[in-house]
Order: C-alpha cells, then sequence, then structure tokens
C-alpha cells in the first residue's frame, strides 16, 4: 500500500515566526500533536511537536507569547513521498524513533502519516502496526537490556 492511501491530507502548518502559544493553540484547535514549520512555498523546514512546547519552551521557562516555532522547532525531518509504500515509511519511523513523518512531493507538503493513522487503517497489518509500535519506542532493545 502506497503512503497516500494512509496519510491525512489536511495538515495545517505554520511558519518560523508564529509564537509558540499560537502552535498549541493550532494543535488544540485541530486536534494534532504535531505541526509542520514551512517557508512560504511549503517546504517543511522544522517541526514542532506537543513534547517540543513542553521540553523546549515549558521546561525551560520560556515565554509562549513571545518564542518563536523557530526557537524550539526540531529541524532534523525524516520524510517520505506520497508513492512511498507504507512499509518503507513504518521502517522510517522505526528506525529514527518518530511518530509522525511529513509526506513531501516536489519538496512541498502534502501530508502527515502518524502512527495513528497506521493503526486506523484496515489495510495496514495488526503486525506492522505492532512492530512500528515496538521500533518507535525501542522495545526491544529495552527489554533485551533489563
Amino acid at each position: 500500500m502506497k503512503v497516500d492511501q494512509c496519510m491525512c491530507k489536511n495538515v495545517v502548518c505554520a511558519d518560523q515566526d508564529t509564537t509558540v502559544t499560537d502552535i498549541a493553540k493550532l494543535m488544540s484547535e485541530n486536534h494534532v500533536g504535531c505541526i509542520p514549520i514551512c517557508d512560504f512555498n511549503k517546504n517543511v523546514v522544522g517541526l514542532i511537536t506537543d513534547r517540543d512546547i513542553t521540553l523546549r519552551s515549558v521546561a525551560c521557562g520560556k515565554d509562549s507569547n513571545n518564542t518563536k516555532a523557530s526557537e524550539i522547532m526540531t529541524t532534523k525531518i525524516y520524510k517520505v513521498n506520497p508513492t512511498s509504500e507504507v512499509s518503507e515509511a513504518s521502517k522510517i519511523m522505526c528506525d529514527c524513533q518518530v511518530k509522525r513523518i511529513p509526506v513531501i512531493e516536489g519538496n512541498t507538503i502534502v501530508g502527515m502519516l502518524t502512527l495513528g493513522d497506521l493503526a486506523n487503517n484496515n489495510n495496514v497489518s495488526s503486525t506492522e502496526v505492532s512492530n512500528t509500535v515496538e521500533g518507535i519506542c525501542n522495545c526491544k532493545n529495552h527489554q533485551n537490556n533489563m
């Protein structure tokens, strides 16, 4: 199955000057835990997750009304294209331990693929979803180290 058959196509983006408060509001209004940060051409230059807000803003005592997205965003972006196989995206998510991955076509964001998208798609096997979860949380290695 191809990524474009499983991904969320309604992606809400923000720019680098958007405040952390406004990013959090976008997350709340759209019921998402990640906002891609894009330039004026919709090229992804970063991602902000709810965890980034907690660890890179709140925990550091930053003023979320005056802190810009560019100050806390993750800039190392793992991505796939719409015609990639879901199994390829799953492997990237496992290897990089990320729950969400932007779907890029011609340098422009066209969707997001999340662990939830995989779990909610009847065409993705429960084994693949389980393996992806284990890979993301590195459960196998953690259990072997106990």
